[in-house]
């Protein structure tokens, strides 16, 4: 009995589920500092992504300039991402004008029937009809979403909770083709290259579309603490979710994440009660209970996989079979991340 407690609970289980929770804090903190910024009136989608943007291009540029090997992936599938990863993040983020915390969270799951119809399509993905069950049952949940923001109209979730529900869907797809596309270049590329072209060309993108339609906005802001902090923290904290993703990958693999990530809905509740002082309505719970029962049903579908083939991985073998993602998540998941 000791002997298998110690199997199941070591130093490595740890290790993971501590990191695990700390990539679900972090996609939290991306959502409760955007719906801070929403509060304060401050509508610049765009310029939160683009620092996050901007580092990851230090960052990680640096590093494969210093490696001064010829990209392995076209240069032009990393526009198509950067355009496609802009803009899921700024209908995400836009969502928070609209809509509460918990529901940008939950519907944000949407990705992962988007993602599982793409690869099937695609990729040539194959999925059991365990994992098609959870996948179904998650729609029922995010169904639940909606009507418990209609049926909660008059409460604080937000100036227009339908419309915000509709865009963070449209995100949440935006993200799916983005995870599809993110798989398709890992396994023609690397991690550091994925993650450096995405953030030259994301930055590029982002700069751009500033310029159109969020000059005016910045110019408005009144940059005090209240506004900066939050500002800089969403940026911080989409960095270092991007990074530390693969290494709960690397250790772990993609079902472990996806499971860590799970939580993030019920840290956005605590937030939504405790910080924000707002009433949940009675749906929101069993919406949240169906998502999360959908998501078990779905990543424990992977239990055919051995111990030697999981230590004969590597890196870009564990990140190839992250596809499944919902942002935050890689952004995220994102918000919120399936494998």
């Amino acid at each position: 009995m000791r002997m298998k407690l110690e199997q199941i609970w070591n130093k490595k289980t740890f290790t993971g589920v501590v990191l695990g929770q700390f990539l679900s804090l972090l996609i939290t903190s991306t959502g409760f500092t955007s719906s801070l910024l929403a509060k304060k009136g401050i509508d610049a989608p765009t310029s939160q992504s683009f620092l996050n943007y901007a580092l990851l291009t230090i960052i990680y540029g640096s590093i494969l300039l210093y490696r001064r090997k010829p990209l392995k992936a076209k240069w032009y599938y990393y526009i198509i991402l950067g355009i496609i990863d802009v803009e899921a993040n700024f209908l995400v983020v836009t969502s928070y004008q609209y809509t509460s915390v918990t529901s940008v969270m939950l519907l944000d799951c949407w990705s992962i029937p988007c993602v599982i119809f793409l690869t099937w399509i695609f990729l040539k993905t194959k999925y059991r009809f365990k994992k098609i069950t959870g996948v179904a049952v998650c729609v029922a949940g995010l169904v639940l979403v909606v009507f418990s923001d209609v049926h909660a109209g008059d409460r604080s979730s937000g100036s227009n909770p339908l419309k915000g529900d509709l865009i963070i869907l449209a995100g949440a797809t935006l993200y799916a083709v983005c995870n599809v596309s993110e798989e398709f270049l890992v396994k023609n590329a690397d991690r550091v290259e994925l993650m450096a072209m995405l953030g030259l060309f994301g930055a590029i993108v982002s700069a751009i579309q500033i310029s159109i339609l969020e000059r005016n906005e910045l110019k408005s802001i009144h940059w005090t603490a209240g506004a900066v902090i939050p500002f800089v923290g969403f940026s911080v904290a989409m960095f270092m979710f991007y990074s530390l993703v693969p290494v709960l990958l690397k250790i772990h693999g993609s079902t472990m994440l996806n499971l860590s990530l799970l939580t993030s809905d019920m840290w956005s509740v605590l937030i939504r009660i405790f910080a924000y002082h707002e009433k949940v309505d009675w749906m929101y719970y069993v919406a949240f209970a169906v998502v999360v029962v959908g998501l078990i049903i779905y990543s424990g579908g992977d239990k055919d996989e051995s111990p030697s083939n999981v230590a004969n991985r590597t890196p870009q073998d564990e990140e190839t079979n992250s596809g499944i993602h919902s942002k935050g998540t890689e952004a995220g998941s994102s918000k919120t991340e399936v494998a």
